[in-house]
């Protein structure tokens, strides 16, 4: 049982890895240190308010994980059927969320943005403001980023980890913003050839995932719901 809990760690840090550096909550965090960028003029207020930032995405995630395993938790009726035809649901959601990462099923949904009040509210905040500005992008869920993280509650809620999983899945989608963050404060030049870099691993990543994730849906449909 702890070789699995320490499995299931491992599995939500990369899953929020996986879930930053693909390309919609990519391109969200590049604009969002591109924003960050602008409003400070020391390479450490660039840092500072890039993990600030970071923070905010790993709060947001935590809160919402932690609030959602809970509850399945807590219900006795709906825990039991999730621990009692968690197989059975494994395998068609791990085959949806094979499609979405194949583009075999697209949901174009313009990404988050910030009216002019809330920006407002941010510059106000000075460096603080990237905190605020991490929830509010981490909470603006892509199709994508949605499926997985409900693939995070899923295997939380099978382990019964209600904080521990989220923490971990938050601080996986903060560490590629630190790189940036980092990147930005020392080489600013340099952060278009990193999102190019990362956009290239990120196809073949985002594939190599969808056909892992494709088979063992099958598998486990194949199993557990034909036998």
């Amino acid at each position: 049982m702890e070789s699995q809990f320490l499995w299931g760690l491992g599995w939500a840090m990369w899953l929020g890895i996986f879930t930053s550096i693909n390309l919609c909550p990519l391109t969200t965090n590049i604009a969002a240190m591109s924003y960050i960028g602008r409003r400070v003029s020391s390479p450490m207020q660039v840092l500072a308010s890039g993990l600030l930032y970071a923070m905010g995405r790993t709060a947001a995630y935590l809160v919402l994980g932690a609030i959602a395993v809970t509850g399945l938790l807590a219900s006795n009726e709906l825990s039991s059927f999730l621990r009692g035809f968690m197989n059975e649901l494994l395998g068609p959601v791990l085959v949806v969320i094979a499609m979405f990462l194949l583009g075999l099923i697209e949901v174009r949904i313009s990404g988050p943005g910030m009216s002019e009040k809330m920006q407002r509210r941010v510059d106000m905040l000075g460096i603080w403001g990237s905190f605020p500005l991490g929830v509010l992008f981490a909470t603006a869920f892509c199709p994508i980023s949605a499926m997985l993280f409900l693939k995070l509650v899923q295997d939380a809620t099978s382990l019964e980890s209600p904080i521990a999983m989220p923490a971990l899945y938050g601080l996986g989608t903060a560490v590629p913003v630190v790189v940036f963050a980092l990147i930005l404060a020392f080489s600013a030049q340099s952060l278009g050839k990193a999102f190019h870099r990362l956009t290239q691993w990120e196809w073949w990543l985002r594939r190599g995932t969808g056909v892992l994730f494709l088979a063992l849906g099958l598998y486990f449909t194949l199993v557990h719901v034909f036998d």
